[in-house]
C-alpha cells in the first residue's frame, strides 16, 4: 500500500485547531493533538457555560429583588405573589435593574404588592 501524505488539506485543519487555542499554556497550543484535547474541551465548557450563566443571573435577580423587597417590608415570595395578584407583569430583570437604580419606582411596585396582599 502505498503512503498517503497529509498535504495541505490536513495541515489547513492542524492550523485552524492550533488557532482555536491560541492563548493557552505548555503544549496547548502548539502541538495538534494537545490543542485538538484543549479545544474540544473548551468549546464543551463554553456550550454549558452559557445555559449555566442563565441561571447564575436569575439567581442574582432574585437576591437583588429580595433584598428590596426587604427594605419595603416585604419578602421576596409575598413581593413576587402581590404582584401577580396585581396583575403586574414584569420580568425578575426589569425588577432587579428597578431595585438597584429606581428605588421610589420599586417601593410604588412594593406598595401595591402590599395592598393586593391584604385585601
Amino acid at each position: 500500500m502505498t503512503r498517503v501524505k497529509g498535504g495541505f488539506r490536513t495541515h489547513r485543519r492542524h492550523k485552524k485547531t492550533i488557532a482555536l487555542t491560541k492563548g493557552q499554556r505548555g503544549t496547548k497550543h502548539g502541538l495538534f493533538r494537545r490543542a485538538n484535547e484543549a479545544a474540544m474541551k473548551s468549546l464543551w465548557y463554553a456550550y454549558r457555560d452559557r445555559r449555566n450563566r442563565k441561571r447564575d443571573f436569575r439567581r442574582l435577580w432574585i437576591a437583588r429583588i429580595n433584598a428590596a423587597a426587604r427594605q419595603n417590608g416585604l419578602s421576596y415570595s409575598q413581593f413576587v405573589y402581590g404582584l401577580s395578584e396585581a396583575g403586574i407583569e414584569l420580568d425578575r430583570k426589569v425588577l432587579a435593574d428597578m431595585a438597584a437604580h429606581d428605588s421610589v419606582g420599586f417601593a410604588r411596585l412594593a406598595e401595591t404588592a402590599r395592598s393586593k396582599l391584604q385585601a
